[in-house]
């Protein structure tokens, strides 16, 4: 049995989306591209989120590439010690046991990488394998959770998840065009990791991740190196992309355990925006009670690209009475569906 066995969250500043827009991005987006930006913004669903470097003190809309991915590492490494540490002491375990980290991000990228710096900082074990995921977007946490599950399966060893994600490093100039316009509104920054292990502790059970990709609508979503930053491009047919392959995804998954999507009493859906979840909702007939973390996600965190899931997933496991059965859904390039299927665990060995 593969435990989830320990969370850790590192946040940076919060600020309200009232004061980002009336602070910077009323006076970013002039003439015919204000009203749209002040209606998108205002219909976004988040009412506050995270920025590492606040565009209410620095604008970095103007910065190069090179200039975002230094301050990248002197942001991200500090945030995902955090995160890490934190994690490790929730499943009770000592860096030195750690056989396996995974580092997901898709908003900077630097070599020696965050895997090899965190593993100096924090003394994780030198013969500890590291993988590094990048470039997979708003799902990495998902992919990222199979691999470190079976490892832990295969070589009865520890593993940690970390997805770090700085997307405002990325603020772009002003510009109409609404795609950009919506990421602004929505995306956010924040560090999250898991700890999986292999000897049945307390905590949520890993027992499928499965996926779907639809390769036909590969230009719906995009993320573009350019010289100034990393540039979104986001198809407002994203959500009907979605509703053509959830239902069948999770009822797939289901069927395998012989589950009833009644049976399922946790959703970690990611909240890439208010659509989606609608979207989500509707195809899988849930009362709207169930995808309550996710919006509350949304809200309190913006749409926070990788570590968005695994915020969630916090929330439920912070409920009074864990849900016993979680469906994490995740959706990013592709266009690409990723779930995974949990089960609460008492513990007490496998």
């Amino acid at each position: 049995m593969v435990t989830i066995a320990g969370a850790g969250l590192a946040l940076p500043p919060t600020a309200s989306q009232d004061d980002l827009w009336a602070g910077y991005f009323d006076r970013h987006y002039t003439g015919a591209a204000n009203g749209l930006a002040k209606r998108i913004f205002a219909n976004s669903g988040v009412t506050t989120r995270h920025a590492a470097v606040s565009p209410l003190l620095e604008d970095v809309s103007a910065w190069s590439t090179e200039r975002r991915m230094r301050r990248y590492l002197t942001e991200a490494l500090p945030l995902g010690k955090e995160a890490v540490s934190r994690a490790l002491a929730d499943a009770g375990l000592a860096p030195a046991e750690v056989g396996l980290l995974v580092v997901c991000s898709c908003t900077g990228y630097v070599t020696p990488g965050l895997d090899i710096l965190l593993a100096r900082d924090l003394a994780l074990p030198a013969d500890m394998q590291r993988l590094f995921v990048g470039h997979m977007g708003c799902y990495a946490a998902l992919p990222g959770l199979g691999v470190a599950s079976d490892f832990v399966n295969a070589r009865g060893r520890p593993a940690v998840l970390l997805c770090a994600e700085l997307t405002g490093l990325h603020l772009q100039p002003s510009t109409v065009d609404t795609q950009q316009i919506v990421a602004h509104a929505l995306f956010s920054d924040a560090v999250a990791a898991v700890v999986l292990t292999p000897d049945g502790r307390p905590g949520y059970a890993v027992h499928e991740i499965t996926s779907v990709t639809d390769t036909a609508t590969a230009e719906h979503m995009t993320w573009d190196v350019t010289d100034m930053g990393f540039r979104m491009g986001l198809s407002p047919k994203v959500p009907q992309v979605l509703s053509q392959h959830v239902a069948k995804l999770v009822a797939g998954l289901l069927d395998r355990h012989d589950l009833a999507l009644p049976e399922v009493d946790g959703w970690a859906v990611h909240p890439g925006g208010p659509r989606i979840l609608t979207v989500v909702e509707k195809e899988l007939g849930l009362p709207p009670e169930a995808l309550a973390e996710s919006r509350a996600t949304l809200a309190a965190h913006g749409n926070c690209s990788s570590p968005t899931v695994l915020l969630i997933l916090d929330e439920l496991r912070r409920r009074p009475v864990p849900p016993r059965t979680v469906v994490m859904l995740a959706f990013g390039p592709g266009l690409t569906l990723y779930a995974a299927l949990l089960g609460w665990t008492a513990g007490g060995g496998a």
